[in-house]
């Protein structure tokens, strides 16, 4: 199986552990600019957008000549009312181009017709996929959206539903279409606060200047404050353990592992690559519970185990 991973916000040392480890790789994924995506930019911290902009130029360089493809990320669930702008999509035609004459630029993932659309119709050799926040699992789900996209993330929710995957799969190889899986997701499944979550996210520069009354980090991370709902943890889980990922190498052309925002980048990269973790699997995965003092073993099977 080959990985699609995301460059880090915070680990620096990641890139080399890419670089090392690129015949494992098929390709590494990042945000851009000041472009909301699906991800938290206070995961930087105290890093001006000016001073990450110089370090992913750097490190995107470096990829380059390592040989490593490229996706960029246009995958925030809202852009508010910048999404049918012509100022829009001037701005991401600009990015799009400078990267690709730069740095070698493969493919694109969206959450956005639109966009795809505008890569599709200007820029003739680069993928457009559709990102996993689309929640697309089903074949007319991928069929209603074909025109502008080459391939898809499969919803989260069905990566332990092997005959949804075959049919999914049959449909993409009969189609000239391309199928792919996010493997460490810590989101719990049918999150009825997700959309609501990633909207939130999209516009988290805006929200940042109010004086807010609620601060929300997630759902599943107040629905696990509560011990009652650890019995079924495992079963309201969709990651897949590393031990399991080769099973899956018939369906997908790559499996994503979740790495921007995840404080140990390479322990998860390396997992994979091994097929092999020892210890709590939910620090594999991102977002990582912790549920303490309780675990989830990962050995034979995973277990629910009560550390203290």
């Amino acid at each position: 199986m080959k990985f699609t991973v995301g460059m880090s916000s915070s680990d620096t040392n990641f890139i080399n552990t890419i670089i090392e480890n690129k015949e494992h790789i098929y390709e590494v994924y990042f945000s851009w600019g000041d472009f909301p995506n699906g991800r938290s930019s206070l995961a930087f911290g105290d890093e001006t957008l000016w001073e990450r902009q110089k370090r992913q130029v750097d490190e995107l360089k470096k990829l380059n000549t390592a040989g490593i493809p490229l996706n960029v990320l246009f995958n925030a669930n809202c852009y508010g009312r910048d999404s049918q702008s012509r100022a829009f999509f001037e701005k991401i035609g600009a990015s799009v181009d400078y990267i690709k004459e730069n740095f070698g630029l493969k493919s694109v993932t969206t959450t956005s017709p639109l966009i795809a659309k505008f890569i599709k119709n200007n820029f003739e050799n680069l993928e457009t996929r559709a990102s996993v926040n689309m929640e697309i699992g089903t074949v007319k789900g991928m069929d209603y959206v074909s025109k502008y996209f080459d391939g898809y993330y499969m919803k989260r929710e069905y990566n332990r539903d092997f005959g949804t995957i075959k049919i999914l799969k049959n449909w993409c190889d009969e189609n000239g279409k391309k199928l792919y899986m996010l493997a460490n997701s810590g989101c719990l499944n049918n999150c009825s606060a997700h959309i609501f979550h990633d909207n939130l996210v999209a516009h988290e520069d805006e929200i940042s200047k109010m004086d807010n009354a609620y601060n929300f980090v997630g759902m599943c991370r107040e629905y696990l404050s509560d011990e009652k709902h650890y019995m079924s943890l495992i079963d309201d889980s969709n990651f897949v353990r590393p031990e399991d990922i080769q099973k899956y190498e018939p369906y997908f052309v790559a499996a994503k592992l979740a790495t921007r925002v995840h404080k140990n980048p390479s322990m998860v990269l390396k997992s994979y690559i091994r097929g092999k973790y020892s210890g709590n699997i939910l620090e594999i995965l991102e977002p990582a519970h912790n549920i303490y003092p309780y675990v989830v073993e990962n050995g034979e099977k995973l277990k629910l185990v009560k550390i203290n």
